[in-house]
């Protein structure tokens, strides 16, 4: 008869047998990953976000941190003379004078900004040093260069003398007055080539990255419009706005005439449509729709772009013209450039 000791004891063998069996199973099998094919991986905006995801490659390749990856990128456009829109060599304000804006973000929430900082040449390692070595967020003007100074930043001059020229140029036919997007317009008539979002023509270089840990960091930098009032300060430094980074489902920025980008809080809204599902383009997509919808008039003679990538590592892009492109770099291709889909 098989009475109640037996039935205990046969079934705490099977229950053995049973689990031995799985454990034989799972060590047959090929050992499985969480972590998405495709990381690491760094995104960035406009054609020069190549050359910038090249330097962040030799971070991410070697099995370093996101945060390092995208302040190095981005040192890249911050030192290109000849890039009009990023850092040195940018066209000054309408004193003529080059003042920089960039913030940085990493995985854990942690960020940091400058605001109008002038004769730094790296604006973005002074946000870092703001992130890392001080209790605040944001520091601007004087202040930010005094701050810079006393980490032992080089001071320097920013305006070269391409961009000098540049300036005077415009003030022969200027109102001394700001005007919307005055970058593209000097060049309606005189140079059709170097209208919005063509190799002659950008701003911001907004970078995005993941490291083989599936850690998430962004960075943005720029030397802002060109011509605009001393002390005019776009979206790129501010969190939410050009930038923004959440580990948990992704990240975004953006680049464009940066007063509507703030007035939509543009980056924090992608990061926060793709937390309820929407893909990276979607949720660029409805990010531009916002604007277009608040502002239609406004919108059809301004550059608005988003740039987007998930915890997965996929990405994408939407813009309201034609012409913005981003940058794509990961094990498979370091210099992908992708044309982002337009309203218009």
């Amino acid at each position: 008869m098989f009475n109640r000791r037996k039935f205990i004891k046969v079934s705490t063998l099977s229950a053995g047998l049973l689990a031995l069996d799985k454990t034989s199973m799972a060590d047959a099998l090929p050992s499985q990953s969480n972590k998405p094919a495709n990381l690491p991986i760094v995104i960035s905006t406009w054609d020069f976000g190549i050359a910038a995801n090249a330097d962040a490659w030799k971070v991410l390749s070697k099995g370093g941190k996101a945060l390092d990856a995208v302040e190095q990128g981005v040192w890249v456009p911050e030192a290109d003379e000849k890039n009009q829109s990023v850092g040195y060599g940018g066209l000054p304000d309408r004193d003529g004078k080059v003042t920089l804006d960039a913030c940085i973000m990493d995985e854990l929430g942690n960020c940091g900004a400058v605001l109008a900082l002038e004769h730094i040449k790296h604006p973005i390692s002074v946000a870092r040093k703001v992130m890392e070595k001080t209790p605040h967020v944001m520091l601007a003007g004087d202040g930010a260069l005094q701050f810079a100074l006393e980490q032992g930043f080089k001071k320097e001059n920013l305006l070269t003398p391409s961009s000098e020229k540049a300036w005077k140029e415009w003030l022969k036919i200027a109102k001394y007055e700001p005007v919307m997007n005055i970058e593209n317009k000097l060049y309606d008539k005189a140079a059709p080539q170097k209208l919005p979002g063509n190799q002659y023509n950008h701003d911001t270089i907004g970078m995005l990255a993941i490291d083989a840990k599936g850690n998430i960091s962004g960075a943005c930098t720029t030397s802002g419009m060109a011509y605009k009032l001393h002390g005019r300060i776009g979206d790129s430094p501010i969190i939410g706005a050009g930038l923004f980074v959440d580990n948990e489902v992704g990240g975004a920025t953006s680049t464009g005439v940066g007063e509507e980008v703030v007035r939509n809080v543009g980056s924090f809204l992608v990061v926060e449509l793709m937390r309820q599902g929407y893909t990276p383009e979607a949720a660029c997509k409805e990010a531009v729709m916002r604007i277009i919808k608040k502002k239609p008039e406004t919108a059809k003679n301004i550059q608005v772009g988003f740039l987007a990538i998930n915890k997965k590592g996929e990405y994408g892009a939407y813009a309201i013209q034609q012409g913005f492109s981003y940058a794509v770099c990961n094990a498979e291709k370091q210099d992908l450039l992708i044309k982002g889909k337009s309203y218009y």
